[in-house]
Order: C-alpha cells, then structure tokens, then sequence
C-alpha cells in the first residue's frame, strides 16, 4: 500500500462502516438477519487474517474487503409482495463516503474497457416498501462497494444469473414470498491483477427461503472464467496491452451450499445444512451446469 493511504482495518477484524461520512449513510440499517423468521447471518470470512467492513445500506449490507477494493459478500432481504418495479434507473455510480475511495474499486477500473459494473446486490431486489424507501435502496445499490467487473458478453449462462431471483421469487410465491440472498465474487488470490484490482473469476449466489415451515437453501456459481486453450494468445497481447483479461463464456451452475462456503472461505451459518440440492455420489455430479430454469432445484 502506498503510505500516503489511509491504513486498512486490522488483519481478522470485523469493523462497522461508519466513520468517513458518518452523516451521509447513518441512518441505514441494512441486512436484518431474522427477516425470514429464523436466523440467517451475514456471510463473513472463516478464518483469521482477513480484514472486513461492514456497510449497511436499505435492506442490505455489505462485508467490503479493503485489501481487495471489493466486496467479500452481500446480503439483501426481498419482500416480494411489495417490490416496486417502476422505480427508474439512474446509473449514478459514487463512492460510499464511509470508506476512502482509495480502497474502493472507482470508475478508473471501468472505463474504456469491456468491463461492466456488475451489480452484486441486484438494483431491484431492495426497492420494496414505500416509494420514499424504495427510491433510496434503489441509489443505494449504485454505491461502488456493491460493484464487482464482469464481462459485458451477454449470453444464455449471464441471463439464467441475472433471472435467477425472479424465478426464485416465484418459487418463494407458493410459500411466503420472502427471500434472503446473499452474493458475492469468489475472491482468489490467483485472480488476473487489472488496473490496480484484481478480476474475480467466479461468483457466487446463496438464497435463503421458507419452505413448508422450515428454512431452505440453495447455491449457485457463476463461471466467466476465459477458455485459456484458445485464448492463451489473446490473453498475451491483452497483458502487454494493459487490456482486462480475456473473461470467457458465461457458465451457470447449481452447486451444495457446502462448496460456496469452502471456494470462498465464508461462514454461512445454518445454510449447507438445509441445502435443496440432493447429495451427489462423485466430485463430478456435484456442480450442476444450468442450461435453462428448468434444471434448477428447488426441492430435496
């Protein structure tokens, strides 16, 4: 770190974002843990050594890993039955004022380039309850903290990701239409380093529901990992060229809850225990590639 810099937190600590601009997001009371009736914790580091922040915004939060300028996880509460779908969308993009900008990964990582602002928590997923409420978790999910690089391709593996809550919404509709997700990139440290970050290969995505009484879960992985065998060329002229890395094709898949938890090396409390998916007899049969919402699920 250069050591003009503010310092990060601690190695290991947990810290509560609220020290910068205290005044401008004070009032942002963020995830509720017992939204679905039960407990359902904040996803947060496993093991020692890693330092976090925790950002509350309108009906989610945060855990901001400085060390990376990215988020380590998110969580947000999803009320279906008063989700407001007609709030418009701005795209102002600003600094979440609690942290130093310098520990956030800006607009200079994005720009000129054919990385989007992938959204971790979905825009809409918070935008529920009065329209006075709702427009503020709308901007609230335009804060870089809930930004992570993805690639712009769009494809059938990119579109079963971004309808993943909707469809899983509409399962929730047969039970209570209340969904806790929780989102986040794999962060690892062999990564490709790309102005100043580094590109998270993978992400993950863990929903929370009632299901005939009792809590369910499942998990899901999205792969934009590049195809090195024929792009291995591509990614040599794009290193020289200070071009992100070569991301590839967007691939999809239903995963145990079990092994988000061991690729991230996150806490998920009592989610790999209540996991949907069946348990697979070999390595190979446990990550299920998703062509279509009709392979997804939803029940054990």
């Amino acid at each position: 770190m250069n050591p003009s810099e503010p310092p990060l937190p601690p190695s290991g600590s947990v810290t509560r974002g609220d020290g910068v601009g205290r005044s401008a997001l004070a009032d942002r009371t963020g995830y509720d843990a017992t939204f679905l009736g039960t407990d359902v914790p904040l996803p947060v580091p496993a093991r020692d050594g890693v330092a976090t922040v925790v950002l509350p915004y309108t009906h989610f939060t945060v855990v901001f890993r400085p060390d990376r300028r990215l988020a380590a996880s998110t969580a947000v509460c999803i009320e279906g039955r008063e989700l407001l779908e007609d709030i418009p969308r701005d795209d102002a993009w600003e600094f979440d004022p609690r942290l130093p900008e310098e520990h956030q990964a800006g607009n200079d990582v994005y720009r000129n380039n054919s990385l989007d602002r992938g959204h971790l928590v979905r825009r809409l997923d918070p935008v529920w309850g009065s329209p006075a409420v709702a427009h503020r978790a709308n901007t609230d999910t335009f804060h870089y903290t809930n930004a992570a690089p993805q690639a712009d391709v769009f494809n059938q593996g990119k579109q079963l990701w971004q309808g993943l809550e909707n469809y899983l919404l509409d399962h929730a509709a047969q039970y209570d239409r209340k969904l806790t997700v929780l989102t986040g990139p794999v962060l690892h440290d062999s990564d490709p380093p790309y102005r100043g970050i580094q590109v998270p290969l993978r992400f993950w995505k863990v929903a929370a529901f009632m299901q005939d009484g009792a809590l369910a879960s499942a998990a899901y992985v999205l792969d934009q990992s590049p195809d090195l065998s024929r792009d291995a060329e591509r990614a040599l002229a794009g290193a020289k060229a200070g071009a992100p890395p070569p991301l590839g094709p967007f691939r999809t898949y239903q995963v145990p809850v079990s092994d988000v938890a061991e690729i991230t090396e996150l806490e998920f409390g009592p989610l790999p225990d209540v996991d949907v998916l069946p348990p697979a007899r070999g390595p190979e049969e446990r990550w299920r590639r998703l062509e279509s919402y009709d392979d997804i699920v939803l029940h054990a």
